[in-house]
């Protein structure tokens, strides 16, 4: 119970803090691409809280170092299913927009290094897995359920939230993050 009351207590907090901040969302096309794929833009863009985490393949990263490149922030495990069911496509999403600008951070929630690096080389991926062993961001950010995306805009607003697993190597999908790499 009293972990519930945080979790919501830090959700309530995150999204908040910001809202002095907050932007609408201002481009109808990139709205539009979005819906066609099926994910709803948030109504107004949020100012995510900056965080630092060790990287997997070595050192620290702080989510600021990325300003100017668009980022898909995944919280996720390793012995989580749908989590690892998408695991793929986003490796395929990251690959096709890598060059453009597009940066995938999937921070690994409470897991130990080891079993992170283990999963990401048995199932080839390359995009960039952080570290939050103790869990720490993920509960700053009201994660309660694996895996939560957001999608966050080249100005470092957060424009989307996604709980749950989806296919994200898809035409439409394609469409929405092109249109958005180009903004």
């Amino acid at each position: 119970m009293k972990r519930n009351y945080l979790l919501f207590t830090a959700a309530i907090f995150l999204f908040c803090s910001c809202s002095a901040k907050a932007q609408t969302v201002a481009s109808p096309d990139l709205a539009n691409a979005f819906a066609d794929a099926g994910l709803t833009l948030l109504k107004e863009k949020v100012s995510p809280r900056n965080f630092s985490l060790p990287v997997l393949t070595g050192g620290t990263q702080s989510l600021n170092d990325l300003q100017g490149k668009v980022v898909f922030l995944n919280f996720w495990a390793t012995w989580c299913g749908p989590c690892r069911e998408e695991m793929p496509s986003m490796e395929a999403l990251y690959n096709r927009y890598k060059d453009r600008g597009l940066e995938i951070i999937a921070v690994n929630s409470g897991e130990k290094q080891t079993d992170v690096f283990n999963f990401m080389k048995n199932n080839k991926l390359t995009f960039p897995a952080w570290l939050d062993e103790d869990a720490r961001i993920s509960i700053s950010y009201g994660i309660q359920a694996i895996p939560t995306s957001f999608l966050i805009d080249r100005d470092g607003k957060i424009i989307l939230r996604l709980v749950g697993s989806i296919n994200w190597d898809t035409p439409k999908i394609h469409t929405a993050f092109e249109t958005l790499l180009s903004m």
